[in-house]
């Protein structure tokens, strides 16, 4: 991920804070070629997350401006399928619909990595038909979840996230990454419950380095062979499930 130093002439475009960008990933966007782009701050501070900084001190990082963003876009056409909008929570930012009609407006395809606390923003981006793939984290079961942040989490929002995105047209896949302190068959069953008949349920493998919290990057990840098996497990509750990361 880059960041980029703070352009004082550079024309802001839209509102939208973007704290990061990577130009080309072949793994963040299935089936497409995408650039990345970074959201700073976050509703969620979980253990685990690997971008700590955008979650605990966005203010460290500079505004990459939208400007230069767009020619760094421009450039790239024609080698690029999209762009993938991750974070920190994207979600959170007002100007999201706006920074993504941009991209639409230049003809990329738009995944959005989200944790799904925001389903009011989902439900409009939908719409607006702004949105061609969603990826929404269902990180443990909904009775633990306030386990992965200081303050209570709103999970019925999470919950209406995943009743509107089994119904809708466009791609979405749920995805767990698998640690094993939050992620076991008990997590598993409850989780697929709530995903029951959603198209597609992605389960990662854990990589502990570059965990918040020190002592979850002193974890060890799940035996492939387990991974299989809870995959096994998830299968009786959705259409299809992959494994990633191992």
């Amino acid at each position: 991920m880059r960041v980029c130093g703070r352009n004082q002439g550079a024309k802001k475009l839209k509102s939208i804070r973007i704290k990061g960008f990577q130009g080309t990933s072949l793994l963040d966007f299935p089936g497409r070629v995408a650039s990345l782009v970074f959201t700073g701050h976050c509703n969620l501070t979980c253990p685990f997350c690997h971008n700590a900084g955008l979650v605990l001190d966005p203010e460290s990082y500079p505004d990459y401006p939208l400007d230069e963003l767009l020619a760094d876009l421009k450039k790239r056409e024609g080698f690029i399928d999209g762009v993938v909008i991750s974070g920190g929570e994207p979600t959170i930012d007002a100007g999201l619909p706006a920074f993504v009609s941009l991209l639409k407006e230049r003809g990329l395809q738009v995944k959005l990595d989200s944790n799904g606390l925001a389903p009011d923003v989902i439900s409009a981006l939908l719409e607006q038909q702004l949105v061609d793939y969603y990826a929404i984290d269902i990180k443990t079961s909904l009775n633990r979840y306030n386990e992965l942040h200081t303050m209570p989490v709103a999970i019925e929002a999470l919950r209406k996230t995943v009743a509107i995105l089994k119904q809708a047209s466009v791609e979405v896949e749920f995805r767990t990454t698998c640690i094993p302190p939050l992620v076991a068959a008990p997590e598993i069953d409850a989780m697929g419950e709530l995903l029951q008949g959603a198209p597609l349920w992605v389960l990662q493998q854990y990589v502990p380095l570059h965990a918040m919290i020190e002592e979850w990057q002193h974890l060890d990840a799940y035996h492939p062979q387990r991974l299989y098996e809870l995959a096994e497990q998830a299968g009786k509750y959705v259409d299809q499930v992959q494994v990633r990361g191992i």
